[in-house]
């Protein structure tokens, strides 16, 4: 399967070249400049390759822009024009001296300064004469394909790893690079902590020939003039390259108490235009970061290491994390901004010592079954850890939202995650910070290795919000980080299971009843059933499925290329049928087994699969293998294949069991008072400014609604408010005043928009434009 795209399409490539050559850590050097809005520094590329990547006799294609019918012409890098006048430079323990790093200033937006930039225009991937060779093409050079966009690249080197001091113990040739590399890649778990101290010093050492490089819109591809196949291309190179201003992985914004800040959006297109990288989530790496900011602001990402900041000069701080846990390139996340930490009051002596257990010491390691993933340094392997209810967290937000963080958020974080850990056991990761991001944020939570980023909407009104989505993105930690798609398309494994488990691990955090527990959650599976309900009647058909490459799911060309269909379609992004039908399948399955039983196997699959990827059948056919045979009638994997996954639409399974039930006590309770209080309404009376504001403050969303329901106009200033500041739940909102047909409502929105756009995130405009025009 060759990658062929068509630009009518909204279809995401994955270019890198995966089955040839694998990138294994990551080591970035980074400067953020918040006057230029730029991200500039460079990353150096740790690779494996294998037998499988040797010669082959057939050759492996991939897009290039090429122009002609002639094979890909590859350019070296011209020199950086830019003046260096008022040029910063930095130096740390992971830093590089000897780079001059090209002016900043003003933005970079032109992209004409000489370098390869990733064009915004369709370039010609979608012809499939227009081809470069990745694997071995005869006589020509082996190509390295890296996922890229909207990225300035401006040189790309090799690595001299045979120049750093001491290196010679990790091999009998310390003339073989490669060799070296690999001996690196290979030390044993218990000793991460050299093995990252020495990808900090191979990071650092000079380069030993530049090699030949070119961008396309959606890769950046690289040679080694002589090398014809992956074993022979260098297996640790440098690539110097700047952000763009308007670059879609990153957004640039200011917090809510207006000052400047940066972050990872959760874009479509992920972390490609942050870093040069591998997208499929088959290249699992590990990777280690050296940022340096103004010394104030506060640098938070993707990293065991609560990271404290080194003072440099000039008024610059130097902040450091890594993650030894393999991951997908898509979990890095980071953000950059003048964030108020907040850290629970007390401490209890359990969480203290357990947190000291988790110091780098091997001695620590007492390993307590044998785990199926490749070998890194895993918690589930931990005593210590598997008793840990409470993992080590801290809170991050603007100045202005110290106070609700202190009275909504940090309160219920020890009972989430004593809630997740007593249904799934072992946390994942070591410990967790959590962002209130700026409002510009598109969704109410997104949840990454180590750090959790939560929309401020959740810190309105009373605990429920605010706990149920910080129960759905802690259990993100196991289903979605831990646990993998190994296909982008089946979305369900993540969202689905999270889903599902926010409402257990928030039902325990309550400290519920039984009964209490049963009927919160017939309620809430009540309310998803309608929400479910409007989703399949609005949205394209063939956007429903849940696994829409059938018995091709997890296939790939044999390059490793893909292409995630819709993957760039902006609506996709609020769609929640991934959410609704894997959460409705789940429970169905669990009403099946029996609670117990599900979730002490659930527990049993966490422990087998985490740490690996998985597709739709991995999780079913363990599942059946552990049902009673009394159980087991019309379940099986081709069945729930048929009715759940690959068909559109409402699950048949579903729409009888919804039918034939009745509705639950405590929503029978929710439909009379919504009866009453319509009655109540009814009654003519007098309202206080101050009264409205409370409801404001505690219902935003459900008091907008009403708003624009009623064209109650006096409160307009309301709506438009809560669309300037809840972006994250205000989308929804625009389309109630434009299905209004109400021409107040309706220009109220188009004004809100024109307010609010240069702060929205890509897809989130692309779906409010077509709403209102």
């Amino acid at each position: 399967m060759d990658i062929k795209l068509d630009p009518s399409r909204d279809d995401l490539p994955l270019m890198a070249n995966t089955s040839h050559i694998l990138v294994k850590h990551y080591v970035l050097d980074l400067d953020v400049d918040f006057e230029s809005q730029v991200i500039e520094g460079t990353i150096v590329l740790f690779l494996e390759s294998g037998n499988r990547f040797k010669k082959r006799s057939s050759s492996t294609k991939v897009a290039c822009p090429s122009e002609s019918n002639e094979a890909c012409k590859f350019r070296m890098p011209e020199p950086c024009q830019i003046p260096v006048t008022n040029t910063k430079t930095f130096s740390s323990k992971i830093g590089y001296n000897d780079f001059v790093i090209c002016g900043k200033g003003e933005k970079d937006t032109s992209g004409k300064d000489g370098n390869h930039d990733n064009q915004e225009q369709a370039s010609g991937i979608s012809s499939s004469k227009y081809c470069c060779d990745t694997g071995n093409h005869g006589s020509e050079e082996f190509l390295l394909v890296l996922d890229c966009c909207d990225l300035s690249v401006l040189k790309v080197e090799e690595v001299d790893v045979a120049a750093v001091p001491g290196i010679e113990k990790f091999t009998r040739s310390p003339k073989l690079r490669n060799q070296i590399v690999h001996e690196l890649m290979a030390l044993p778990t218990d000793r991460w902590r050299e093995q990252l101290d020495y990808y900090a010093r191979c990071s650092q050492a000079p380069g030993c020939g530049e090699l030949l490089f070119d961008t396309d819109t959606w890769s950046l591809q690289i040679r080694k003039t002589g090398a014809q196949t992956a074993t022979d291309f260098p297996h640790a190179i440098r690539i110097r390259y700047r952000t763009k201003p308007q670059g879609r992985s990153v957004t640039w914004t200011s917090d809510q108490s207006g000052r400047p800040c940066v972050y990872t959006v959760g874009s479509p297109i992920n972390n490609r235009a942050l870093f040069p990288c591998q997208e499929p989530p088959v290249a699992m790496s590990t990777w280690q970061a050296t940022v340096r900011a103004a010394a104030s602001f506060v640098v938070l990402m993707s990293g065991e290491n609560s990271a404290k900041p080194t003072q440099l000069q000039e008024g610059y701080s130097s902040w450091h994390y890594y993650v030894t846990m393999p991951m997908p390139a898509s979990t890095f996340t980071i953000a950059v901004g003048s964030w108020t930490e907040m850290k629970p009051e007390t401490c209890s002596s359990n969480d203290v010592a357990t947190e000291r257990s988790f110091s780098p010491s091997e001695a620590h390691f007492r390993y307590i079954g044998v785990c199926g993933h490749m070998e890194y340094p895993c918690r589930f392997q931990k005593s210590s850890a598997s008793t840990q209810k409470i993992i080590p967290h801290r809170v991050f937000a603007p100045a202005c939202l110290k106070g609700a963080c202190q009275e909504t958020l940090l309160p219920l974080i020890p009972p989430c995650l004593s809630a997740a850990h007593s249904v799934l056991g072992t946390h994942p990761f070591s410990r967790l910070d959590i962002l209130i991001v700026p409002a510009n944020f598109s969704s109410l939570g997104m949840a990454s290795p180590h750090i959790v980023f939560l929309s401020q909407s959740t810190l309105t009104g009373m605990s429920q919000l605010c706990g149920t989505r910080l129960c759905h993105e802690i259990a993100h930690a196991w289903f979605g980080l831990a646990i993998g798609a190994r296909d982008w398309t089946e979305e369900w494994l993540s969202e689905g299971f999270a889903t599902h488990l926010e409402d257990v691990f928030w039902a325990k955090a309550q400290q519920l009843a039984p009964h209490e527990a049963q009927e919160q959650q017939e309620l809430r599976a009540c309310l998803r059933w309608r929400r479910l309900q409007d989703e399949v009647q609005n949205s394209p058909e063939e956007m429903q499925v849940l696994r829409p490459n059938k018995e091709k799911t997890g296939h790939v060309s044999d390059s490793g290329s893909s292409i995630i269909r819709h993957g760039l379609n902006p609506e996709k992004v609020f769609m929640q049928v991934h959410y609704l039908k894997g959460y409705f399948l789940l429970r169905f399955l669990a009403k099946r087994l029996g609670e117990d039983t599900y979730f002490s196997f659930l527990r049993k699959f966490v422990h087998t699969f985490h740490g690996q990827l998985i597709l739709s059948q991995d999780f079913l056919q363990m599942l059946l293998e552990n049902i009673p045979e009394e159980k087991r009638p019309e379940l099986s994997v081709g069945n729930i294949f048929r009715d759940w996954l690959e068909s559109s639409g409402i699950p048949q399974p579903l729409q009888r069991e919804r039918q034939a039930l009745a509705e639950c006590g405590l929503a029978q309770q929710v439909s009379a008072e919504v009866a009453k209080w319509v009655r109540v309404n009814r009654r003519p009376r007098k309202r206080k400014r101050k009264d409205r504001e409370e409801v404001f403050e505690k219902v935003r969303h459900r008091w907008c609604e009403l708003i624009v329901k009623h064209k109650y106009t006096k409160a307009y200033r309301d709506v438009e408010r809560f669309l300037q500041e809840d972006q994250a739940m205000g989308i929804y909102l625009y389309g109630e005043l434009m299905l209004s047909e109400d021409p107040r409502q309706q220009h109220l929105a188009r004004r809100c928009f024109e307010l609010s756009r240069e702060q929205m995130d890509r897809s989130s405009a692309e779906v409010v434009a077509e709403m209102l025009f």
